[in-house]
């Protein structure tokens, strides 16, 4: 499998398909292509705001790719001409020869798009294609994270560190410490000012506890 950071807590994984989760791309300082660049089979959404939709309903009309959701996103995608799969927590929908799992995220969430006119939650996403991959979407810490990591034994945790909206370094540390997954990566800090974070401080505490981290720069990509 191959894990590529686009910025944000945007990544592209190359495994049994290929898969863009939570694509802000346009208005993302850091992102390294365009929107119209990105060719993907699955769209996978973690929550509504624009920072984490972003350029999804474009990315998957343009590409005919799936959309894969929480219920009500993937309801409005559809409306849009879009090829949605809903799910919903502790559900989850095989793709191609991929499969997505929702999980819990602890997040205010609700659609951007349509001044928030619809209502959703915040998730995260297992995702199994070749490895096994969690991207925890937008959270605080919380103590589900150790089942998150007993039920799905993921490969790579992706995990947000910089704070503010999120956990942060420290928080983040504890969650790889719960979740166990063989690499922890962070994300979802940098982007601006007021998510500004040291990944090394996150790498320095998960490491502390054993935890392996890489620190991606946009647009780099490890294979896992």
């Amino acid at each position: 499998m191959k894990l590529k950071w686009l910025g944000h807590s945007c990544f592209i994984i190359e495994g049994s398909d290929r898969i863009i989760i939570d694509p802000f791309i346009t208005g993302n300082p850091l992102a390294p292509v365009k929107a119209e660049e990105i060719d993907v089979d699955i769209v996978a959404i973690t929550h509504g705001h624009g920072d984490h939709l972003g350029d999804g309903i474009q990315i998957a009309k343009r590409c005919g790719a799936t959309m894969v959701a929480i219920h009500e996103i993937a309801q409005y995608a559809a409306s849009k001409g879009v090829k949605a799969e809903g799910i919903n927590m502790g559900g989850g929908v095989k793709v191609g020869d991929t499969e997505i799992i929702m999980t819990p995220a602890w997040h205010s969430s609700g659609l951007d798009e349509t001044n928030f006119a619809i209502s959703t939650s915040p998730a995260g996403l297992i995702i199994k294609s070749d490895k096994t991959i969690y991207h925890a979407g937008d959270t605080c810490l919380f103590y589900d994270m150790k089942l998150i990591g007993e039920l799905y034994n993921p490969d790579v945790a992706l995990l947000p560190i910089g704070g503010r909206y999120t956990m942060d370094a420290r928080q983040a540390a504890m969650a790889a410490e719960w979740i166990k997954a063989g690499i922890a990566i962070p994300m979802h800090y940098n982007t601006f000012d007021v998510i500004r974070e040291e990944p090394e401080k996150f790498k320095k505490l998960a490491e502390e506890k054993g935890i392996k981290v890489l620190i991606l720069e946009p647009g780099e990509e490890v294979e896992i």
